[in-house]
């Protein structure tokens, strides 16, 4: 029988039921769960990232078991973890941190948080995009990355856009990128803990932060654990996604977390022949949002046929139009205005 190449996405499960004993390695590494029922069904990076262990330690011993059939001394014992809970992760060569939400599902966010690293790639800045949102990734798709994270030196190095913008997330670990993803709460807040401490993201001006909707497990971990400096709120026209996203508002508010501004996606459609533009949603929202927030509305994105061709096939750093290079400008002054460097090369989206 070959011998299985241990990732962190193999089941528990698999391991087991290949390598008689080595539930061993998972007991001193401080995983007691080798041998339960959750373990059918559970990769090893969610149950490292449930018990708040190092992955990559856990792998690799893991593999020279798998080889030797030793258990090997271990490096990771539960006096020896890394903490993944209390105060402020350090952010290690990261300069500043951005996080872009909403609470609202559907609105955009990926896709601003993908113009958003592009238009600071466009600057001058080294840019690196974490995608938070692990039962939902999508910031992969769009910049055309399909290679695989590789770990080196018990952490991960993030992939490369064609632009240079370092990206990490969970679809970069999975052998398929249309399994589900079907982890508890605590396991998605220890992935983006670790998406964030076990990654060689080196020198980085900016970290944009892609979180999923809502406002409980994983833009709580993001906001209290990262130093995130401010958040970029997107939303809708509607006025059922505007309620929602009051709420993400609210959240940002209350973790005195800065705003930096406010993005309509979806804001309307450009009609061929007309200078009028149509609001197939309904009219802006942003102003109450502006209000709520005391935060400027930095720009309203159309839907474009365009964008979404782009998007589709990977190319968003293609994409350049009118609107586009507003958001980025304005983005860039209210960086500025909170306190975030200057562009280290001129320029902006356009």
């Amino acid at each position: 029988m070959p011998m299985l190449n241990i990732a962190p996405t193999t089941t528990i499960r698999e391991v087991v039921d290949r390598y008689p004993g080595i539930q061993a390695v998972f007991r001193a590494h401080g995983l007691p769960c080798a041998s339960c029922h959750v373990a059918a069904y559970e990769s090893i990076m969610a149950g490292a990232a449930l018990h708040r262990l190092q992955v990559g330690l856990l792998v690799d011993d893991l593999n020279a078991y798998a080889r030797s059939g030793v258990v090997p001394e271990m490096r990771a014992a539960p006096a020896q973890k890394r903490p993944l809970s209390g105060g402020k992760l350090e952010a290690r060569g990261i300069k500043h941190i951005v996080a872009v939400m909403s609470g609202k599902g559907g609105v955009g966010k990926s896709l601003v948080t993908g113009l958003l690293a592009t238009a600071l790639a466009r600057a001058g800045y080294a840019v690196g995009v974490l995608d938070a949102d692990i039962t939902g990734p999508s910031v992969p798709r769009m910049f055309d990355v399909t290679d695989k994270a590789v770990m080196r030196d018990k952490r991960f190095d993030p992939a490369l856009s064609p632009g240079g913008i370092k990206i990490m997330s969970i679809s970069l670990l999975m052998a398929n990128e249309r399994d589900a993803v079907i982890w508890r709460g605590p396991m998605i807040t220890g992935a983006i803990q670790q998406f964030f401490n076990d990654v060689h993201w080196g020198d980085l001006d900016y970290l944009l932060v892609d979180l999923p909707p809502g406002t409980s497990d994983a833009p709580l971990t993001v906001l209290q654990r990262l130093p995130v400096e401010g958040v970029v709120i997107v939303n809708t026209p509607q006025q059922l996604a505007t309620a929602v996203v009051s709420k993400a508002i609210k959240l940002a508010q209350r973790m005195q977390v800065p705003i930096l501004g406010i993005v309509e996606n979806m804001a309307y459609v450009s009609v061929p022949g007309s200078d009028v533009p149509l609001e197939i949603f309904g009219p802006s929202q942003g102003p109450q949002l502006v209000a709520e927030s005391g935060a400027p509305l930095l720009g309203r994105l159309p839907i474009d046929p365009a964008l979404t061709v782009l998007v589709d096939s990977g190319r968003i750093e293609e994409y350049r139009t009118a609107a586009f290079a507003e958001l980025a400008e304005n983005f860039l002054r209210e960086a500025r205005r909170a306190g975030l460097p200057e562009p280290v090369a001129g320029g902006v989206a356009g």
